[in-house]
């Protein structure tokens, strides 16, 4: 075992919230989250990687209902116009629960922050990076939510423009999620999509080759 290994519970605490976190959409109505625990889960995103340490990422606190109404309104929108696109299988989308704007304790609003171009490191020829250290971010915050016995859901049904609009972002900011988080009935032992058959895991084989794409 190397030398700066974790104890084994440790290891296995880790491993468990990896294996046991979800992309919740179900919360317990009227519920709470301490202020020091979301401390904890911002402390907890902040403290991922970004490529040239540019920490692109920018967390909008929800505390207006009358905001939030407007955010579940535009996300109401585009379901309606992911139905549409979805062809034959737009009914069965919109027999799916997608989000829990309006039941979750707690929500927050992920942006890429603005003046992201001064950034070049590690961004030269892929600039994408920075969404890449924004979605590390948002894993870390998932990750320590269920540690802390918390549900959390990314929503990603929305217009960035409109959304944008409504939070008063400046130019070049852009908004990539919609946080959901808080207290949850329980957590399904299987992703909720393949538990509501929308969709199947595929196993981890498929997914790793060796010194090349596979055949």
């Amino acid at each position: 075992m190397p030398h700066h290994a974790f104890s084994q519970p440790e290891r296995q605490a880790v491993y468990r919230a990896i294996a046991e976190r979800r992309d919740m959409r179900r919360f317990v109505p009227g519920s709470s989250v301490p202020d020091d625990v979301v401390a904890r889960l911002l402390h907890a995103a902040h403290a991922a990687p970004s490529v040239g340490l540019m920490q692109p990422w920018r967390f909008i606190h929800i505390t207006s209902d009358a905001l939030r109404a407007k955010i579940h309104a535009l996300v109401d929108e585009e379901r309606s116009h992911t139905a549409d696109a979805l062809g034959s299988r737009g009914d069965e989308f919109l027999a799916l629960k997608v989000e829990g704007i309006l039941d979750c304790a707690e929500l927050f609003v992920v942006a890429l922050g603005d003046g992201r171009e001064r950034h070049v490191f590690g961004r030269r020829t892929l600039p994408h990076m920075d969404l890449a250290s924004v979605s590390c971010a948002i894993q870390n915050m998932w990750l320590a939510a269920r540690a802390e016995g918390l549900g959390m859901g990314w929503v990603s049904i929305f217009e960035p423009l409109p959304l944008a609009q409504l939070l008063n972002m400046p130019e070049g900011a852009e908004p990539v999620a919609i946080l959901c988080l808080g207290p949850v009935p329980e957590f399904p032992d299987r992703p909720v999509l393949e538990i509501e058959h929308w969709t199947a895991a595929r196993p981890l084989p498929e997914f790793v080759s060796e010194n090349g794409w596979p055949d």
